[in-house]
């Protein structure tokens, strides 16, 4: 697969003319979904979904289909019959010829007066994990963990448990754009250092084989 990083915390995975694109939220690009064959939503939070990017998506192409939780479907499910899917924990599924798992049920803990909502996971091609808003660890072997470098629910010794729990071969930094550039190489440093993991930092728009 080529995955190409887009602005923030979504990515875009292309695999024999196929696409699928994962949370083309506001905190992306305006065509971040456009030319999507499948599109993944992990959350309703607006910097992973965003209602103007998935109709435009949808709209540009249709036979495009969303599969995401019931938060996120049901905002959207009526104004495209057909094409919107829920999924939670434990599903499977395939997407575009893409083979994808559903791993996890909650978004992290902001704090602890705000009430957790729900959050999924997706693994594609039993290689690529994108956890949404949590620390969610698969039961299954990672190869690449898209990793929620900056957020203001976690900090930086919690990104390097992760990466360090999952034990993927490459760890690509994703949820990324409240991270400001001057703070970047202390990042790349720590994470590279301790996680134990290949570390990866792409700009969006840039793409690696995966």
């Amino acid at each position: 697969m080529e995955l190409t990083k887009k602005s923030h915390a979504c990515v875009r995975l292309e695999k024999d003319g196929r696409t699928l694109v994962i949370d083309p939220g506001a905190f992306s690009e305006q065509d971040s979904a456009i030319g999507a064959d499948a599109i993944l939503v992990t959350h309703e939070h607006p910097d992973h979904f965003a209602e103007d990017r998935l109709r435009a998506g949808l709209e540009a192409n249709p036979a495009a289909e969303i599969w995401t939780l019931r938060s996120v479907a049901e905002q959207i499910s009526a104004a495209f019959p057909g094409r919107v899917h829920t999924v939670g924990h434990g599903d499977t599924f395939t997407a575009a010829g893409f083979d994808v798992q559903v791993h996890g049920e909650l978004h992290a803990v902001i704090h602890p007066e705000l009430p957790r909502i729900t959050n999924v996971g997706f693994l594609i091609d039993g290689s690529v994990f994108h956890p949404g808003d949590a620390l969610t660890v698969p039961d299954h072997p990672v190869d690449t963990l898209l990793v929620p470098v900056m957020a203001p629910w976690n900090k930086v010794s919690e990104v390097i448990e992760y990466v360090r729990e999952v034990k993927p071969q490459r760890a690509i930094d994703i949820h990324d754009a409240l991270l400001t550039d001057l703070a970047r190489p202390i990042y790349d440093t720590h994470i590279g250092n301790l996680g134990g993991a290949d570390h990866t930092r792409l700009a969006s728009g840039d793409a690696t084989r995966v």
